[in-house]
């Protein structure tokens, strides 16, 4: 099949935490960074303020998927969090349907946040759905 440079229309991200693969989940949010501005008032210039930059702020990355028998990888990894916090470095690979990996991103010093099970109502049958929330430091530039 040729390679062409069209838009991945329909992704999947795999999630990787030092070697250890999460599984696929169907929605990122949250990758990106800001930069932090620092306003700073001039004596005698009236007409600005300075727009100092200080530092990069990471948003939380919420990931969400089905539940999948990949849940017992997120848990044990989550739960080894009880004897001591280890900063890891995680990659978030965008595939495509067939699995060309279209991008990926590469998190320095990963912890876990928060894990959201799915909701159970019999009045109301939706996929059972589990969320996570993963905070970082920064991004690994590789290659």
């Amino acid at each position: 099949m040729p390679v062409t440079d069209d838009p991945a229309v329909s992704v999947c991200f795999v999630v990787t935490v030092d070697g250890i693969e999460l599984g696929s989940f169907n929605t990122c949010e949250g990758l990106g960074c800001e930069v932090v501005l620092e306003q700073r008032e001039e004596g005698g210039n009236n007409g600005h303020l300075w727009q100092l930059p200080t530092r990069l702020k990471y948003p939380n990355i919420k990931l969400s998927r089905p539940l999948t028998r990949d849940t017992e990888k997120v848990a044990k990894w989550f739960a080894s969090m009880t004897t001591g916090i280890a900063r890891r470095t995680a990659h978030i690979e965008a595939r495509t349907g067939d699995g060309h990996k279209v991008a990926q991103w590469g998190l320095l010093e990963v912890v876990p946040v928060r894990w959201t099970g799915p909701s159970f109502n019999p009045e109301s049958p939706k996929v059972a759905m589990e969320t996570i929330e993963i905070a970082h430091h920064g991004y690994v530039m590789e290659g």
